[in-house]
């Protein structure tokens, strides 16, 4: 057995990316050189032989998923994985925290202007944002930002693949200073209440790049993983 049998095998059978060091892990003889070369050769052994499923870089590591095309055969069963579709509030904080991490609720409510609580919460019950540190100052408020499984759900090999900086409105390049009597009112407020700015393009910003890597039935990666 070839190590590229061994690469091609431990990615079949796995249901998140592997990392070339995880992968080398398989056996003793392999090390992450011969990954990366046995990655290589199936990548162009799939494309060439135009197989309906292909190698993708994902959240810092690799995962064998079916090609997007196929998407609308798999909708057709059942036993297939599906996500349910994220809400336009839910896109639009995800872009924020995406974006200006690592940021505190009251940030996230400044720009979109209403507020955030429950829809942060969703987000990490879906396992796409987590509380990553606390901000300096008063009550020391949580500070939140994006999953490892943030990137493998919309299909960037990391957050350096994420529309640039310059190519996004200004509420999302610039950070804005809210001072003591905001980070203050992290405490106050109920849900649903609204606070006194508006966001500017956000979720429009994030739609876009959600749209290269979903199919249109929801938000799922543009390929889905392949059962063993």
């Amino acid at each position: 057995m070839n190590s590229h049998q061994i690469v091609e095998a431990v990615l079949f059978a796995s249901d998140a990316p592997l990392s070339p060091d995880e992968i080398a892990r398989a056996d003793e003889m392999l090390d992450e050189d011969q990954v990366e070369e046995a990655l290589h050769f199936l990548r162009a052994e799939y494309d060439d032989a135009a197989r309906a499923f292909q190698i993708r870089e994902l959240a810092e590591g690799y995962q064998i998923l079916t090609r997007a095309e196929y998407a609308p055969y798999l909708e057709r069963f059942d036993n297939v994985p599906k996500s349910s579709r994220l809400s336009g509030p839910a896109l639009e904080t995800l872009a924020i925290v995406a974006y200006r991490q690592p940021i505190g609720r009251i940030e996230i409510e400044y720009i979109r202007g209403v507020s955030a609580s429950g829809v942060i919460r969703t987000l990490q019950d879906r396992n796409l944002i987590d509380v990553v540190g606390r901000a300096e100052g008063l009550g020391r408020p949580l500070l939140y930002g994006t999953t490892s499984f943030f990137l493998e759900h919309f299909g960037f090999g990391s957050l350096e693949d994420m529309p640039r900086t310059d190519e996004l409105p200004i509420v999302l390049r610039d950070r804005v200073s809210l001072g003591v009597e905001a980070v203050a009112e992290e405490d106050g407020g109920g849900e649903d209440q609204e606070v006194p700015h508006q966001a500017v393009g956000a979720e429009e910003t994030f739609v876009a790049a959600e749209s290269e890597t979903t199919s249109d039935d929801g938000d799922l990666p543009s390929g889905r993983p392949l059962e063993p």
